[in-house]
């Protein structure tokens, strides 16, 4: 059975609206055993001087048995990423940032000579909540623009999202019916993955 590596970073919990989506895309999803990483509750911290001369030294001499890579190693060996974040700061809560940086290991997540991707996933899946009235593909949104060059970046061949904006602006009934019609858009993404 292929593997779906769901990357959460919906820190509210089962209040958070973007875990909604993530909810109606894992109940239409068939095919795919998923494995699931609680970035709240992942230990890791950002890339400082010390941390990059540790990791530069294990990759030159090969030696990518360590456990400081045994998260990258788990995402280029998904056969689809599923990341469900919401918008922060025009862009992606920094633990998700923390996360991919990572993630993006030299002769792991594509090779350090020639930045050919090396990650077996055929499709990444981005899965997000907006307050603001911020449209995807706005110059205000930096988050899609982001996780699509990552996905080049890593070989991923295909990159879909479902967003759902305007949360925080509308009234209460308007907010519902904006996330319902996201979940339905997420339920039918799961159900035609192999379309795109």
């Amino acid at each position: 059975m292929k593997r779906a590596l769901f990357v959460d970073c919906c820190f509210r919990k089962e209040e958070s609206r973007t875990a909604r989506l993530s909810r109606a895309f894992f109940s239409a999803l068939e095919g795919y055993a998923v494995e699931r990483i609680d970035l709240d509750a992942l230990p890791i911290f950002p890339l400082g001087r010390r941390e990059m001369e540790e990791r530069n030294a294990l990759t030159a001499a090969g030696a990518y048995g360590h456990t400081m890579f045994d998260i990258a190693k788990q995402f280029a060996g998904a056969d689809m990423v599923v990341i469900a974040a919401p918008f922060w700061d025009m862009g992606i809560p920094a633990k998700l940032k923390t996360y991919l940086e990572h993630v993006s290991v030299s002769g792991i997540a594509f090779d350090g000579e020639t930045c050919a991707g090396k990650c077996r996933a055929a499709r990444m899946i981005f899965l997000t909540t907006r307050g603001l009235e911020i449209e995807e593909g706005s110059e205000q949104e930096q988050a899609t623009p982001y996780l699509k060059a990552l996905c080049r970046f890593f070989g991923i061949e295909a990159f879909a999202s479902v967003s759902c904006f305007g949360l925080d602006v509308v009234a209460p009934e308007e907010c519902e019916n904006r996330l319902r019609r996201a979940e339905e858009e997420a339920i039918l993404l799961a159900k035609s993955l192999e379309e795109f």
